[in-house]
């Protein structure tokens, strides 16, 4: 008599979940094929984009890992599984694990922000934090840069994306404004003219209109006229144009008689 209610229940059991269970593999199958089919777009679209390999791996997991998760409380709710309960926890477990990493996923999502807005580049000179050198990598967390001694600079991605960055390398050319101090003796249009014949003469320096170098008066100091000399130049050709003029510049402003002052201390002394 019990084997009998036994083969009864499990009859019945068959009845009712083979329509739930056949479903629930219908939707698993077309489920996974849907999803298939929403990584292979998502991917083209990423790389039309032109993400960052490590960003688009990284989000193509979080994307697959969070769809597959979505299916499966759908499976297991076709079944005739309780998810309420089981979505709960996902979420509880969810916010702890945010709580906990909060800083992390500060500089995950400040290098989500550099990766896609991409304010800079690896091999961009840059000034940020406090620091300047050439990014040598971007990676999810931080990135890592090769400051003008050869140090290896490590700064968050959620401090990065959150403070001002000047990118130097931003634009094809820079514009450089060199001041030189003469004294109030010396002829300033003769200063000038000294000067904008050395930077005409440098090949390299741009001369189109609006970006033609010039000499401003910039200030009247307390002990010389300050003198601005400004140009426009690529960024490969910048820094040498400039250590070329500093020491040319004094040179020949020394040829042409033109006093370059330097702090002076005057001692008084009174006789007792």
């Amino acid at each position: 008599m019990d084997t009998q209610k036994w083969i009864e229940a499990g009859y019945n059991l068959i009845i009712e979940y083979t329509p739930k269970v056949l479903a629930a593999i219908v939707i698993w199958i077309i489920g996974r094929w849907i999803i298939s089919i929403l990584l292979k777009g998502i991917r083209k679209a990423m790389s039309k984009a032109h993400y960052e390999e490590s960003l688009k791996k990284f989000l193509l997991n979080l994307i697959r890992w969070t769809f597959n998760i979505i299916l499966i409380i759908v499976v297991l709710g076709t079944i005739g599984i309780e998810t309420t309960s089981f979505a709960a926890v996902i979420a509880a477990t969810g916010l702890a694990i945010g709580l906990a990493l909060q800083g992390s996923l500060a500089n995950f999502a400040g290098g989500v922000l550099i990766l896609i807005i991409k304010p800079f580049k690896i091999g961009d000179f840059i000034k940020a934090q406090g620091v300047e050198g050439t990014v040598k990598e971007i990676s999810i967390f931080n990135t890592k840069i090769n400051t003008f001694g050869n140090q290896l600079a490590v700064i968050p991605n959620g401090k990065l994306s959150n403070d001002n960055i000047i990118n130097y390398s931003g634009e094809i050319m820079r514009r450089d404004a060199v001041t030189f101090g003469i004294s109030y003796d010396s002829d300033i249009k003769k200063a000038k003219e000294v000067l904008l014949n050395l930077i005409n003469e440098q090949e390299a320096v741009i001369q189109e209109e609006g970006k033609a170098p010039m000499v401003v008066v910039v200030e009247l100091a307390d002990s010389s006229v300050n003198l601005s000399l400004r140009f426009w130049a690529l960024n490969e050709d910048f820094w040498n144009i400039h250590w070329f003029v500093l020491e040319e510049a004094k040179v020949r402003l020394e040829a042409a008689g033109i006093e370059i002052p330097y702090p002076h201390q005057v001692e008084i002394q009174k006789k007792g």
